[in-house]
């Protein structure tokens, strides 16, 4: 008698435990540039279409020294066209972002170089180009660039591209560096052959961008910050990027070598979609 009610509360015990709801961790939305330790946004988080960015400058305008070659304006990216989003080579960010990359700059002169920006606030109808970009599978015109060893379904499953962004909340850049004072880069043509943003610097686009071991927006495991595949030179520019940017407070993407954000942004939570255009800063 004893064992068989051993056994009955047993039962219950166990099923009871069953009935329970599983302890998961709260859902994440997917983001193309997640930056740790920041948090990722949530589907809670707010967006505007505002044609206004409060509190936005043109960072040349702060510091003109800073060069810009804003990659999404052209037809030099990954889709291998303008993006919707940005109707002038522009580079946006919160005035405060643009401050402390002014000190980056500061830093950078010191020792030789100067900063380079590829792209900064990007409005989310640019991040909805990019997923119905990646909707059209024949559409892979610079593959063998950008993204020569991962198949094209596989991008934001392996986190390089997606939606939202950190890039449309305002404090999040992407840039390297160059010597000061900067070479000259040849003008890209379209339909010029294309060379993997993987191979040796003096194979692949001939951008003036100090030896990061990878070009810019190349899908690729050997673009992670501290992947040890790359040499010993590139490692060490990667690392004086990182620490001169993590001195003036931000905090870089460990998938993208080029991706910073600003640590203390003012809009953590808000994703704009005012185009990328003086019009649009106040």
């Amino acid at each position: 008698m004893g064992h068989r009610v051993a056994v009955v509360l047993a039962v219950a015990a166990l099923l009871g435990g069953c009935s329970r709801p599983e302890a998961r961790p709260p859902p994440v939305a997917p983001q193309s540039t997640p930056v740790s330790p920041t948090p990722r946004p949530t589907p809670a988080t707010s967006s505007t279409g505002t044609s206004r960015l409060p509190g936005f400058v043109v960072l040349t305008d702060l510091d003109p020294r800073i060069h810009a070659d804003i990659r999404y304006a052209t037809a030099h990216n990954f889709v291998g066209r303008p993006i919707t989003g940005y109707p002038e080579p522009l580079c946006l960010l919160t005035r405060r972002a643009a401050e402390s990359l002014r000190r980056v700059q500061d830093a950078a002169l010191a020792g030789g170089h100067s900063l380079k920006v590829y792209d900064c606030y990007r409005p989310q109808p640019a991040v909805d180009d990019f997923v119905a970009w990646s909707k059209r599978p024949g559409e892979q015109q610079t593959k063998a660039e950008f993204y020569p060893d991962v198949a094209k379904n596989r991008l934001f499953a392996d986190g390089y591209i997606g939606t939202p962004t950190a890039h449309s909340r305002g404090s999040t850049m992407d840039l390297t560096l160059v010597d000061d004072p900067a070479a000259s880069q040849p003008a890209y043509r379209a339909g010029q052959p294309l060379v993997a943003c993987t191979g040796p610097r003096g194979r692949r686009f001939a951008d003036n961008s100090i030896d990061m071991g990878t070009g810019f927006d190349c899908f690729d495991s050997r673009a992670h910050t501290a992947d040890p595949r790359i040499t010993a030179t590139a490692r060490d520019n990667r690392r004086l990027l990182q620490r001169l940017m993590t001195d003036a407070g931000f905090v870089n993407y460990d998938r993208e070598w080029w991706h910073y954000s600003l640590r203390d942004e003012p809009y953590p939570d808000t994703f704009f979609a005012a185009p990328v255009a003086r019009s649009s800063v106040g």
